[in-house]
């Protein structure tokens, strides 16, 4: 954003606490600065203001405000920057990573970055990426209070915590069957070296690291035996969650797409098949006896009645792990007459991309709008809402089964933002969620403790640890770099091979590969179509620019699903995703989740080149 005098009279003023005026006065001096508030205490307010300062006394200034959630773009503008600096601005979406010369920004034409819940993160995550090239972008000096007076702590009140706590299930004959199907797989692959701890998070990492190694041995028996594992764990964590018929819908759905698109089926696939075949009636006969359904569901309903039961107008935010785990939440408030005569009016919100079950950057803000304006009381959302999002009329906040840090735990409760606001926990007697949520409450004593610590140290003391760690964090980032630059020059792109991650099949080689405006990977070899067969049309929120989606497409040996076709410039091009294949190199196999990780360079699509080969008398 820019800033000129004609906009100075469209502009509200700004007005701040004496807390406020604190935090910001080192900013205001020209240093560096961590603005650290409780929540609703008037962070993004005092932000503003130093922002409106440093446009009024800085010639030429230019100010950029990062924000790491989609949906705080426009509550900051509308809410905060727009009223009181009014001028020009312009929205940039992954303009710092962007290849194309036209949406691309550096940083280091701006004057003063605002990095906005910039949460801690690991080294090389987000902003500690994109800010690199901007030497004073970290902190020098300690700009938190001595003290909260009582009139930051008035404005930033915290909701009433209380554990809705549910006795342990007596008797689960769905689950029950389901660990019987899961213990006759695992018999089918005489696997010994895993656990057996059935409808775990424990056993799910398990039963990716067998997937991961079985890949990785070419080992396509074992491999799909622990796909297969993973989706009943994953009905297992449903059944746990929301209802039986959830689970069962959630196996049902996954074996329909599987029978429906594998192709090449082996002794291992009609096994895996027939089981699922021969006990599909039982189990949706287990899943229908509503006397052994989840307890903590009854719990969740009363917790939920007794906010919106009332005369009392509510709005509140249902906090759970998955996406799936919201939909069927979702699907059960909907369901629910008692919820429905009490006026509650859900809807999911869970982040946003390009696969099929994400929400759209549109479909979020839309979300949203509809829960500030009323429209909508209840938000069934996983950890996207946790960060920022601020409805002064939110009252409950409400985690369900979750297990996360202490962080999350305060950033959940800080959504809760009106008088007498509610937060509760909702979770089992005894387990590992209530352990790790008192765990989290001793944390965040400790993380108290040595903030006052913090703002106990000598000023040059503080500020050279922060130089010292500022360095570290620069070296370990440019080490890693080299490493990575390095293991690319060792061998060409042309000695690895790309196989298909369930039948081993080889199908392309590395130098088949080039890159699309710095984030699309697509095969140019024209012999590579005879490898796959394109299915359904993919539909994405859009436009996009100089490209289209086209249909999925699949391995044309197992039906095993790579990516999708991307018309660019109108020449349809295979965009394949690295997690769906394992790497041959001369050093050996490995699968990479993502594109950034291959040992080898990617070189830049060149379209004139491409055409004219595919297509030698067009001109």
């Amino acid at each position: 954003m820019s800033y000129s005098e004609e906009h100075q009279r469209e502009m509200e003023e700004i007005s701040l606490y004496g807390y406020q005026e604190e935090v910001v006065q080192p900013a205001l001096e020209g240093r560096n600065i961590i603005i650290w508030l409780p929540t609703g205490g008037g962070k993004t307010r005092a932000a503003v203001y130093v922002a409106k300062k440093h446009l009024e006394s800085t010639p030429g200034a230019k100010v950029a405000v990062l924000v790491n959630k989609v949906h705080l773009v426009d509550q900051h503008y509308n809410k905060e920057f727009q009223p009181f600096l009014g001028g020009r601005h312009k929205i940039l979406e992954n303009s710092l990573r962007s290849a194309e010369e036209d949406r691309h920004v550096e940083l280091t034409g701006f004057t003063l970055l605002i990095i906005d819940e910039g949460a801690p993160k690991p080294p090389g995550a987000q902003w500690s990426t994109s800010c690199r090239s901007v030497p004073t972008w970290m902190p020098r000096s300690s700009c938190l209070p001595r003290k909260l007076p009582e009139n930051c702590r008035r404005r930033s009140p915290k909701p009433m915590k209380k554990y809705d706590i549910v006795n342990e299930r007596l008797k689960d004959p769905f689950g029950d069957h389901l660990k019987w199907m899961m213990s006759e797989i695992h018999d089918f692959t005489a696997e010994k070296n895993i656990r057996m701890d059935f409808g775990s998070q424990e056993y799910e990492a398990d039963v990716v690291l067998l997937e991961k190694q079985a890949s990785v041995q070419g080992n396509r028996m074992l491999a799909q035996c622990a796909r297969h594992l993973r989706q009943y764990n994953d009905a297992l964590l449903i059944n746990d969650t929301v209802r039986m018929t959830d689970a069962f819908q959630l196996l049902e759905e996954f074996y329909n797409r599987e029978m429906e698109r594998r192709i090449g089926l082996d002794d291992t696939d009609h096994f895996l098949f027939d089981l699922f075949r021969e006990n599909k009636a039982k189990l949706q006969l287990l899943a229908a006896l509503t006397q052994f359904e989840n307890p903590k569901l009854e719990q969740l309903q009363k917790t939920l009645l007794d906010q919106f039961g009332g005369q009392n107008y509510s709005r509140g935010i249902l906090f759970s792990k998955t996406r799936m785990s919201t939909h069927f939440l979702f699907d059960w408030v909907s369901a629910n007459r008692p919820m429905q005569d009490a006026g509650i009016k859900a809807a999911t919100l869970t982040g946003a991309g390009n696969q099929a079950n994400h929400m759209t950057q549109k479909d979020q803000k839309q979300t949203i709008q509809q829960f500030r304006e009323g429209a909508l009381n209840l938000l069934i959302s996983t950890s996207v809402a946790e960060e920022g999002l601020d409805i002064p009329e939110c009252n409950l906040v409400v985690r369900y089964g979750l297990m996360t840090n202490e962080i999350a735990m305060q950033q959940a409760s800080g959504r809760a933002r009106a008088e007498d606001s509610k937060y509760s926990v909702v979770a089992q007697r005894g387990g590992q969620e209530v352990r790790r949520e008192q765990t989290n409450e001793y944390l965040e004593e400790l993380s108290k403790r040595a903030i006052a610590e913090v703002q106990s140290m000598d000023q040059l003391n503080f500020q050279q640890q922060v130089a010292e760690l500022q360095r570290q964090n620069v070296i370990s980032l440019q080490l890693a770099e080299l490493q990575l630059e390095k293991m690319r020059t060792r061998c060409p792109a042309s000695s690895f091979q790309l196989h298909c991650r369930l039948c081993n099949t080889a199908v392309a080689h590395g130098d088949d590969m080039q890159l699309i405006d710095g984030t699309h990977h697509v095969n140019i070899n024209p012999h590579f179509e005879v490898y796959y067969k394109a299915g359904e049309k993919v539909h994405l929120d859009g436009p996009f620019k100089d490209w289209e989606p086209g249909c999925l497409i699949s391995c044309a040996n197992c039906g095993k699903e790579w990516g999708m076709e991307m018309i660019y410039k109108a020449v349809t091009l295979p965009n394949l995703a690295i997690k769906n294949f394992v790497l041959q190199s001369p050093g050996g196999r490995k699968p990479v989740k993502k594109w950034k990780d291959v040992p080898f360079r990617i070189e830049e699509f060149n379209y004139t080149d491409y055409v004219l080969k595919k297509f030698p008398d067009l001109l």
